[in-house]
């Protein structure tokens, strides 16, 4: 009495590509279909755009901390409670208000962090930090 016979139980030793090279048929032509053609060959005359006044570029303000802690809003010297006030009027003025920060490379970071601390109680949205493009090695 045999108990399992080699022939029913040959064990799959090919790879059925068929249902792969199916599937890589229907992704190129779903790709031929869906790829536009790009036609440049015919001569049109199109259309102009009516030119629109593009705004002119909204002026930033900038806050230097100078190395022995001296706070400059544009050129005018300020304290810190001062720039308080001074941004609260800026921003009530302009919704949109720019402030760049610039520290001197000797600035203590308690400083810099007033100035940060300030403009956020003022409600700026937009503060960025100036630094200097790194040296090439």
């Amino acid at each position: 009495m045999k108990k399992c016979s080699h022939s029913e139980h040959e064990t799959l030793t090919q790879l059925n590509i068929t249902p792969l090279l199916d599937l890589a048929f229907v992704l190129l032509v779903i790709f031929i279909i869906t790829t536009t053609p790009i036609v440049n060959d015919l001569d049109l005359n199109l259309p102009t755009a009516a030119r629109h006044q593009k705004d002119p570029p909204r002026k930033a303000n900038y806050i230097s901390v100078q190395a022995d802690g001296k706070i400059y809003l544009n050129t005018k010297k300020v304290g810190i409670s001062d720039l308080l006030q001074t941004l609260v009027g800026l921003r009530m003025d302009d919704p949109d208000l720019n402030i760049v920060v610039r520290g001197d490379g000797k600035t203590k970071y308690r400083q810099i962090r007033a100035v940060l601390d300030a403009c956020q109680q003022a409600n700026v949205m937009k503060v960025d930090l100036a630094t200097e493009p790194a040296g090439q090695f």
